[in-house]
């Protein structure tokens, strides 16, 4: 199965070659074709039909800065930075419906806009030496302090989500801030000093005491809140034996492919609610349906 995770397949062009070019910069700030793309604090603002809506850039707030998004169809796209903007970790009530009537590529232009502002409105400062200098540079893709010189990059946190596998069932589970009766993949964080396949086996078995083997990559997709890159696997459990760790999850459980794809269809009856489309772990069950499809 092809999968393509939601917050993927942008039709941006990232044109890295006019980040370090201040002359193609400014041509693309000057260009009556570039386009400023619209929020509502750091929200997208959606047409009739699920778009992202784009003004030109003299609509914008005066004293905010522009970061160039990329290039579409030729025409330069920004997004304008303002740091009295809520951070990315910050959802509103009305997000993730938002997200729902959102293209997949246009939610992946989105969301790497709601990213790079998230990481401007979080390193203000320099993290070599403290400084409050820190200068925007490189068309937005940077930060450089005036006070020591060094140079601060926009980074991604990796995040694995999977599922475990015994039999024909796989292992899913809810933390208490989710909607009432939903199920998801596992997630945590990658560690330093640790490999996507050392990550997968640590988490299932902190989390649930479930020990597993065979790390299989699947997918991967980028989810701004506020900036984590999950990279969906599977794993095969020999047993099925669950030590719940409270302190992160409220529940666990394993679920044959018949509740999978009850679930999936939002069928009456179903174990759980499945997480949204735009999510990869969605994606994660899906895949799973079509590989163990007999």
């Amino acid at each position: 199965m092809s999968l393509r995770p939601g917050f993927t397949g942008s039709p941006l062009d990232r044109a890295d070659r006019l980040r370090d070019d201040p002359a193609a910069f400014d041509a693309a700030l000057t260009d009556p074709r570039a386009r400023l793309l619209r929020l509502d604090g750091i929200d997208p603002v959606l047409d009739d039909g699920g778009h992202l809506c784009w003004t030109a850039l003299a609509d914008g707030h005066p004293t905010a800065a522009l970061l160039l998004l990329g290039l579409q169809d030729d025409e330069p796209r920004f997004v304008e930075l303002r740091y009295d903007m809520p951070e990315a970790a910050t959802r509103s009530h009305s997000i993730f419906p938002l997200l729902d009537r959102m293209p997949a590529g246009e939610a992946a232009s989105y969301a790497g806009a709601r990213s790079l502002i998230d990481w401007h409105l979080r390193h203000r400062f320099c993290a070599r030496c403290g400084s409050a200098g820190t200068r925007i540079f490189r068309a937005g893709w940077g930060r450089r302090c005036a006070d020591c010189g060094a140079e601060h990059y926009p980074r991604v946190d990796p995040v694995v989500i999977m599922l475990a596998m015994h039999g024909d069932s796989v292992l899913v589970a809810r933390q208490p801030r989710f909607p009432a009766g939903r199920y998801s993949a596992l997630a945590g964080f990658v560690e330093p000093g640790e490999s996507v396949e050392e990550a997968v086996i640590r988490e299932i078995g902190e989390e649930t005491g479930i020990a597993v083997r065979d790390v299989r990559y699947v997918a991967s997709q980028p989810w701004p809140f506020p900036s984590t890159l999950m990279l969906a696997c599977v794993a095969t459990a020999d047993d099925t034996a669950i030590t719940l760790d409270t302190t992160e999850l409220e529940d666990a459980l394993w679920v044959d492919r018949a509740g999978v794809a009850a679930a999936m269809a939002h069928a009456e009856g179903a174990p759980f609610l499945p997480p949204p489309p735009f999510a990869i772990a969605h994606s994660l069950f899906r895949w799973w349906l079509d590989e163990t499809a007999a």
